[in-house]
């Protein structure tokens, strides 16, 4: 069986989705799953298309660099055994930042890795260990081609002045500017939105992903118009445990009244925040919606604010809205959240179907609704698969 691997690596884990080739590429992985715990105790979590699960410890040894790579061995040893007629053709890797420079996926070098490299500032929780996961690869298959999508690229239709930051033009010249992220999500439900939307799809549309990661993106005709995330992939909306947008006099009276450094800072933007902060209780919402603590519904009320808040912005960004349309773990699966989200937005003209948006339909809109809603489940491993096959031409 030929396929395609698909990596997203991060700082602990390793996800990883295998698309067979029959000839064409298929919709769907034959296998997909993660190895977490890397640095710890690391697992191997998988699932068959046919619904078989499978799990295992995963041995690692040295640095956590190291342990990338003994976390990828364990996982071709197991695929291959698992799929003894298994040929992985490509890999295809999300790769957070692109910068400026790059709009489209690229077929990986080691120069290109070295250009790429630079990024990592830009992305310090991200682009070290995407890049650690292709030199994993390289070493482990050094014949395989390998492709970098870039969770950036999408957003590069944006015009300038969506970009912008209001900095001396010097700082801004070096490359301090709105980037945006979940471009990959953004694409995959772009392509998918004519199926549910009909011609809307290619109106003022605005696309709500929402996970512990959360952002939001206007689209006019398909393409990026502005996002909630910006220079890094803390901006915009709550999210798990993340601030969002915050003054950055707080950051400054943090720094100057409380004597925080900046990894104290770090860890207060990332990890501590968001949800998990607000609450004093959970990241995940779904445990958040379950809990009768006032501070969860505080926390679940803030959130579906911010989403309205960004929504009446990106609407004034997109020229308009036709559509609304919610994706990621949170905006699939939580109808609380739509339906406060829809009722805070009312005045733009949404209007939800109630007994439709419990369902977890495709559209959720009422029949009087100006504008049309849709929950479309998003598939970055397959817009990456997609990627690398037109790329290279398999």
């Amino acid at each position: 069986m030929k396929a395609v691997l698909v990596l997203n690596a991060g700082s602990s884990s390793l996800k990883f989705a295998l698309f067979p080739l029959e000839p064409g590429l298929a919709a769907n992985p034959a296998l997909s799953g993660q190895i977490e715990g890397i640095g710890a105790t690391p697992e191997l979590s998988a699932k068959e298309a046919n619904g078989t699960r499978h799990h295992e410890p995963v041995v690692t040894h040295g640095e956590q660099g190291e342990q990338h790579r003994d976390a990828l061995t364990h996982l071709f040893r197991w695929l291959a055994a698992h799929n003894p007629d298994l040929e992985i053709v490509a890999a295809g890797h999300r790769v957070v930042h692109g910068g400026d420079r790059y709009s489209a996926p690229v077929k990986l070098s080691e120069g290109l890795l070295r250009e790429l490299d630079a990024f990592v500032p830009l992305a310090p929780l991200h682009q070290p260990h995407n890049l650690r996961a292709v030199r994993a690869v390289s070493a482990l298959m050094p014949d395989v081609p390998q492709v970098a999508c870039f969770d950036t690229a999408f957003h590069r239709t944006q015009p300038a002045v969506a970009q912008a930051f209001a900095l001396p033009r010097a700082i801004s010249a070096e490359g301090i500017k709105r980037y945006g992220f979940h471009g990959l999500s953004y694409d995959y439900v772009a392509r998918k939105l004519p199926e549910v939307i009909g011609d809307k799809a290619h109106g003022s549309v605005v696309i709500a992903h929402l996970g512990n990661g959360a952002s939001m993106c206007a689209l006019r005709d398909g393409k990026s118009m502005a996002s909630t995330m910006g220079f890094t992939a803390v901006e915009g909306l709550m999210m798990g445990t993340r601030t969002g947008s915050l003054d950055p006099g707080v950051m400054l009276y943090l720094m100057e009244q409380k004597g925080m450094s900046a990894k104290a800072l770090t860890n207060l933007l990332y990890k501590e925040s968001g949800l998990l902060g607000v609450s004093g209780i959970s990241q995940d919402m779904r445990t958040l919606l379950a809990s009768n603590a006032p501070e969860a519904t505080e926390a679940v009320e803030l959130f579906c604010y911010r989403i309205a808040r960004e929504l009446g912005s990106l609407a004034a960004a997109a020229g308009g809205l036709d559509a609304l349309v919610f994706t990621g773990g949170i905006g699939e699966h939580a109808a609380v959240v739509r339906e406060k989200v829809a009722a805070l937005s009312g005045w733009l003209g949404i209007t939800i179907d109630s007994s439709a948006n419990e369902a977890g339909a495709s559209r959720i809109d009422a029949a009087d609704s100006r504008v049309a809603v849709a929950v479309v489940p998003t598939n970055e491993e397959g817009m990456i698969a997609r990627y690398t096959v037109e790329l290279l031409d398999l």
